[in-house]
């Protein structure tokens, strides 16, 4: 897995993200494997990001149990996201891979590397008649 151009570690040790611009900047690396603008993966698209945090609920019964239900995981959103190409406002992910100009459609890990053992010569092939 390549790193996120935009995570760093702080003098404190914590691992941050400089696109948040609204919420806490401090991220896992499973929240930044689900960030919308990796998920688009075009350098066409600039973008800043809004982290959301669930807060969690607490719930008190009538036996004087209670539970606090914090199951929901911290989310990265597009705050503001356009295409540089096609001068539009980008608002998923699915959005951007539908896009026609788009100049990465398959990311760099998983293009497939020519390996050349020896002299290979390409035959043409026949033409349908």
């Amino acid at each position: 897995m390549p790193t996120c151009e935009f995570r760093s570690v702080d003098k404190d040790g914590r691992i941050i993200c400089k696109r948040i611009a609204e919420g806490d900047n401090e991220v896992t690396p499973n929240l930044c494997r689900e960030c919308p603008a990796r998920k688009a993966n075009c350098k066409h698209l600039t973008f800043s990001l809004r982290k959301t945090v669930p807060s969690p609920i607490v719930v008190r019964y009538a036996t004087g149990r209670v539970e606090v239900w914090n199951n929901e995981p911290p989310a990265l959103h597009f705050r503001r996201a356009a295409c540089e190409e096609q001068v539009i406002p980008i608002h998923s992910p699915a959005q951007c891979l539908a896009c026609s100009v788009r100049a990465c459609r398959v990311p760099a890990e998983v293009q497939p590397v020519p390996v050349q053992t020896g002299r290979v010569v390409h035959f043409p092939s026949p033409a349908a008649a």
